[in-house]
C-alpha cells in the first residue's frame, strides 16, 4: 500500500544540467524503498514518488523525448 507521507530527512540532488540561473530543474532523492522527485524552485510544493524500475523508465523517457 502507497504512502501519502512526505518523505523527510532526504538529501535531495539537483541535475548537473540544472545552471545557477533557476529554469525548469527538479531534484531528486533516495527516499527508501522510493525515488523522490520534485520541482527545484518549489522545495514545498508536491512530490511524487516513483519505484527504482519505474523511475529508470522515466529517466529512459526523458532522455529519449529530449533529442
Amino acid at each position: 500500500m502507497a504512502s501519502n507521507a512526505i518523505p523527510t530527512g532526504i538529501l535531495w540532488r539537483k541535475s548537473s544540467y540544472s545552471g545557477d540561473q533557476g529554469g525548469d530543474c527538479v531534484e531528486v532523492a533516495e527516499a527508501s524503498p522510493t525515488i523522490a522527485i520534485r520541482d527545484s524552485k518549489t522545495p514545498a510544493g508536491p512530490i511524487l514518488t516513483l519505484d527504482p524500475a519505474a523511475f529508470t523508465t522515466f529517466v529512459n523517457w526523458t532522455t529519449t523525448t529530449a533529442e
